[in-house]
């Protein structure tokens, strides 16, 4: 079975990334999965909104597992209750069939990954 270069390219990438680059990846891959999820509803494509909902919400819950209690224990805080939110969000999208709780949460990560990209600039 001939290999997808695209998820050969992801796993290079996910595998020697350094962990900023990794939150990075998974900000990325939440608000690309809360944008399909958003298309499907439109398109009426319940298994694909489901299934895009659930990467989103993986995704959040690993993000909350990554979080430093130690280091910064407010902000992890803070964090954790704002992916636990956006957790609530994901459920309420779906069982509701809505997309204003999606686009909220698409507008949370968005902000989330542009914080994110400018902390690890100012970093560098």
């Amino acid at each position: 079975m001939p290999s997808n270069p695209y998820t050969s390219y992801l796993d290079a990438t996910v595998l020697t990334a350094e962990p900023v680059e990794l939150v990075r990846i998974l900000y990325q891959g939440a608000l690309d999965s809360v944008g399909n999820a958003r298309v499907h509803l439109e398109a009426g494509d319940i298994l694909a909104r489901s299934k895009a909902i659930c990467r989103a919400m993986d995704i959040l819950r690993e993000l909350s597992f990554s979080l430093n209690h130690k280091a910064e224990p407010a902000l992890a805080r803070n964090l954790a209750e704002l992916y636990d939110y956006m957790q609530r969000q994901l459920l309420t999208a779906q069982h509701e069939q809505s997309d204003a709780p999606l686009a909220e949460v698409a507008g949370l990560l968005g902000t989330l990954s542009e914080a994110w990209d400018q902390a690890t600039v100012r970093a560098i």
